[in-house]
């Protein structure tokens, strides 16, 4: 591999490198298929594997698999509304919508190729960066990535809906969830109820669940029917890639914050999806089709998320600084195959570095193939009636949930954060505003108290830091400037009139956030100083909410094709029903008597059916538990009675 340029080349194409290459290309899909897993769970699999292997073709499995993920991915956010991985979360706001639609082969199409096209450009940049990348990644310090989530969080007004105040609200909630736990700067716990579970706060694949996929689990069970309101199932192909076509400047744009993202240690693909999704609806002059369909939605995420790949490499190759988890895993990774990240992958191994780039794109392209073609297949569960697939989908949300913890508290977790979402959901808050201030929590926290040591309060003033600050500024300008010419009569009759319900949940987000206050005073004043700051602003944001409420009146009626909040809480008695017989005869049983009770209730499947479907469903579900070697949460049974796995 010394010969560098062209040894790299000729590995390449070589037979055993390219069957590796496609083994972990179809791990990544199934990986990505799989919601709650992403790149983490699918490298710690293969790592036992890597022991001994050669160099070159370690580096095709760990790279087919990560190239194809945040594509894979995408199947779930758009045919069933449940987020493949945090990468993917985004693209669910529109993706979903269209499936809804019966446009999911065209929300799927243009993914794909938005995707190609961001891996692309993410392995042109990392091959770029190869020589110029250090200067620019290390001037980038504590006080710009702080700088950097504000402007994260100044994006939350791009996907607040009709209310800024409530995107503000909403993103406050979340920046408190994420402060649950041990504090970054002083390991106090916060806002744990001197319970265990809490110590290590909150996990981002619950959250996630809980926030987009339970809401729409208990809507479509509330409704009966089938995701697809029409029938146009398999078609919208070619138009897909017209639509990536038409705004290629979209593609490019977002493909390019995406490397920039991916490169900065510390964000990491949970942000880089909404910041992409902010821009493209700040930068477009129709916006009112965002959040209900607009293909623009799904094309711009997934260029960036993909292309975030190519720039997670760079630190992670060049300085030895993982940009994610994903990445931190794909170091252990280099140090099993001999090799060490630093200044030698751009000297002595640069043929391994010229390897790894072109991996990364040719992966790209055999992923997204076989995402086209398997997906008319999968594209078909969205015209079957719900009730025969909810057993599945509820399967695969509780198992992905309790893969953090492995602990009954994980559902239980799931299941109140998921009736608080079916509210928000009903009352019209911006759910994507809340995980957006989850996800940034810690990392707006960490590079705050480190800038802080490192400047003091000078930071602000630092010319990087500045530029981000005034950018974040402008955006926030320019979304209340937007608002204002938006605010024609129609509109203004459309906002006098409020879910009731409403109120009712603004008091007691604002009782969360006086614990939040409460809580903060009882801890130092590095611990104490970010979650009073959140909760002091975002209770302010909750009264001035309730006084302009005043003026509006209460509407108790379900506007045309919506679910009421009442038949979304009655189907919702299906996972608490679920969590409750866990505590008592373990998950698995639970799982597995849920599975046939939905089936022949809610669904009135024939016994044959019913049993066909449940062994299908329980069976691949254990498969995937033994081969991960992973345990189910028990019960009060399985602390009395020594059973065999997977009863114990």
């Amino acid at each position: 591999m010394d010969g560098g340029f062209f040894s790299a080349l000729g590995e390449l194409f070589s037979g055993a490198h390219l069957f590796y290459l496609f083994f972990g290309v179809c791990l990544g899909f199934v990986v990505g298929i799989l919601p709650g897993l992403g790149g983490i769970v699918g490298f710690a699999i293969l790592l036992p594997f890597l022991y001994g292997m050669e160099p070159a073709s370690a580096l095709a499995l760990l790279i087919g698999l990560v190239a194809v993920v945040p594509t894979s991915d995408t199947l779930t956010s758009v045919l069933m509304g449940i987020p493949g991985s945090s990468s993917s979360q985004a693209t669910v706001v529109d993706g979903f919508a269209m499936a809804k639609k019966g446009e999911s082969a065209r929300a799927l199409s243009a993914a794909y190729f938005a995707s190609l096209v961001g891996g692309l450009t993410g392995a042109l940049v990392l091959t770029i960066f190869v020589l110029v990348a250090r200067p620019v990644i290390l001037l980038m310090g504590s006080a710009e990535l702080f700088m950097l989530g504000l402007l994260g969080v100044a994006m939350v007004g791009m996907l607040c809906g009709d209310s800024v105040l409530k995107g503000l609200i909403a993103c406050g909630v979340g920046l408190l969830l994420g402060a649950v736990g041990g504090a970054p700067a002083t390991g106090e716990w916060r806002m744990t109820f001197g319970s265990f579970y809490l110590y290590d706060g909150l996990k981002l694949v619950i959250v996630g669940l809980a926030v987009f996929a339970v809401p729409e689990i208990a809507d479509l069970l509330a409704k009966g029917r089938s995701i697809s309101e029409r029938k146009l199932l398999g078609r919208g192909w070619l138009r897909g890639l017209r639509d990536t076509w038409a705004h290629k400047w979209i593609v490019a744009r977002c493909s390019g914050i995406g490397c920039l993202i991916g490169a900065l240690p510390g964000l990491g693909g949970s942000v880089v999806d909404w910041i992409a999704y902010g821009h493209v609806v700040q930068s477009s002059k129709d916006r009112e089709q965002f959040g209900k369909g607009d293909v623009r939605g799904v094309i711009a995420p997934e260029s960036a998320n993909n292309a975030k790949e190519g720039g997670g490499l760079i630190p992670t190759l060049l300085f030895g600084i993982p940009g994610s988890g994903s990445m931190a895993i794909f170091l252990g990774g280099l140090t099993l195959i001999g090799l060490e990240a630093g200044p030698a992958m751009a000297g002595s191994d640069i043929g391994f570095t010229y390897l790894i780039i072109w991996s990364l794109a040719l992966a790209n392209v055999l992923g997204t193939g076989l995402c086209i073609l398997l997906s008319p297949q999968m594209a078909k569960l969205t015209g079957v009636r719900y009730s025969l697939i909810a057993p599945f989908i509820l399967t695969v949300v509780c198992f992905a949930a309790f893969q953090a913890n492995k602990h009954f508290l994980d559902l239980v977790t799931l299941v109140g954060l998921g009736m608080f979402a079916v509210l928000m959901k009903r009352g019209g808050w911006p759910r994507p505003a809340l995980l957006i201030g989850f996800v940034l929590s810690d990392t707006l926290e960490t590079y705050f108290y480190q800038a802080q040591q490192f400047y003091g309060w000078s930071f602000i003033f630092r010319p990087g830091a500045l530029i981000i600050l005034l950018c974040a500024a402008a955006t926030v300008w320019s979304v209340m400037r937007h608002r204002n010419k938006l605010r024609a009569p129609k509109q203004d009759a459309a906002q006098n009139t409020i879910w009731r319900g409403n109120k009712y949940l603004t008091l007691f987000l604002s009782i969360f956030f006086i614990f939040a206050i409460t809580d903060s005073w009882q801890h130092s004043a590095l611990g104490a100083t970010f979650p009073m700051a959140m909760a002091l602003l975002s209770l302010s944001f909750c009264l001035l909410y309730l006084w302009r409420q005043r003026t509006m009146t209460p509407q108790t009626a379900v506007p045309a094709g919506e679910t009421g909040a009442p038949a979304m809480m009655l189907s919702m008695l299906w996972l608490i029903g679920l969590t409750a017989l866990t505590g008592v005869v373990g998950f698995a049983i639970a799982i597995t008597a849920l599975f046939a009770a939905l089936l022949k209730l809610k669904a009135r499947a024939s016994w044959l059916m019913t049993a066909t479907l449940s062994l299908c469903g329980i069976g691949g579900m254990l498969l995937v538990a033994y081969y991960a070697r992973m345990d189910f949460p028990w019960g009060i049974l399985q602390h009395h009675t020594d059973l065999p796995w997977p009863l114990g």
